[in-house]
């Protein structure tokens, strides 16, 4: 049994990290705001222990870092949007908050850090498919500091002796995604279709996306505190992209529902078109993309009629 902590293991993608690692036999300590977690994703979990706190307490993390051997990432503020509408914040916790993080693994003696990055590194793209070796170009602030995150991860790496791994996850879907917690297109539509309401398009539709399922980033996660003598940067993705416009059909078919659908003119920071190449963890870590979209659509939308998330509303 490893000892490893989870920042941002209430949240979405943590959750899920958390659950596969109590799977493996691990002691878990998360941190957690619960700003955009919730305490019932960890509710039936075991050798869990969540700590109430933000990322940029450094006491706090030195505490639940001590003999720790892996500290996964994932605390951030997430999104191209909310980091356009407030910046200051998003720096503050996506680069303060890795600082503090490294800061912690270095007095602890940590021995991998596991990084949660995102495509929005890259900005509008050059060619597709997209390779680690992508022109970067962030739009903004959100990928400005998730690429902020991603350096000083691979820059303390080099300098004090330990392993840090990047993922740069493309777009996540899956359970416990709640609609309203990072903006993402499927948790949207899904919650409007059960409930009725219109879809919103932004565009002409024929904007592409590669779209992950969690239970596939949560592995890329495993396998990445487990290959030794790895370091660098990795796109997690399907490999695959599709259009708005398909979305919205495989959705209709998923939850049987026929939607209104209502275009409106592109937003400021999306990309067109997205499409990873992900041989190279393939390579070095050993992972690959499992779960095809039909399948997790399905689960995501029985999720989403679930009881226990409908008596839970919007949190």
């Amino acid at each position: 049994m490893a000892r490893v902590v989870v920042t941002g293991g209430a949240g979405f993608i943590g959750s899920n990290v958390v659950r596969l690692l109590v799977d493996q036999g691990d002691d878990v300590s998360v941190v957690d705001d619960i700003s955009s977690g919730y305490r019932e994703n960890l509710a039936d979990t075991v050798n869990v222990e969540l700590y109430e706190g933000d990322v940029r307490e450094q006491g706090l993390l030195d505490e639940i870092c001590a003999g720790a051997d892996v500290v996964f990432h994932l605390a951030a503020a997430v999104g191209n949007l909310q980091s356009i509408e407030n910046p200051q914040r998003d720096t503050e916790i996506n680069v303060l908050g890795t600082l503090r993080v490294l800061e912690a693994a270095r007095r602890c003696g940590v021995r991998k850090i596991v990084y949660s990055s995102s495509a929005a590194i890259f900005g509008e793209l050059k060619h597709l498919p997209i390779r680690e070796d992508h022109p970067i170009a962030p739009n903004s602030p959100y990928g400005v500091s998730k690429l902020a995150g991603e350096k000083m991860c691979l820059a303390y790496a080099m300098l004090y002796g330990f392993e840090a791994v990047a993922l740069r996850y493309f777009n996540v879907y899956g359970v416990h995604q709640r609609f309203d917690a990072y903006g993402n297109v499927i948790p949207i539509f899904v919650h409007r279709l059960l409930h009725g309401e219109p879809l919103t398009i932004f565009s002409d539709g024929e904007q592409t996306r590669d779209f992950v399922n969690v239970a596939d980033v949560a592995r890329a996660n495993l396998l990445a505190a487990r290959a030794e003598g790895v370091s660098g940067a990795f796109n997690v993705a399907s490999g695959g992209s599709i259009t708005i416009n398909r979305l919205v059909e495989l959705l209709m078919e998923a939850s049987g529902v026929e939607p209104t659908v209502e275009s409106r003119p592109p937003r400021p920071g999306d990309v067109r078109d997205s499409l990873a190449d992900v041989s190279e963890a393939g390579r070095q870590l050993g992972w690959e993309p499992r779960v095809d979209l039909d399948e997790g659509l399905a689960e995501y939308v029985a999720w989403m009629r679930s009881d226990v998330v409908a008596s839970r509303g919007a949190r």
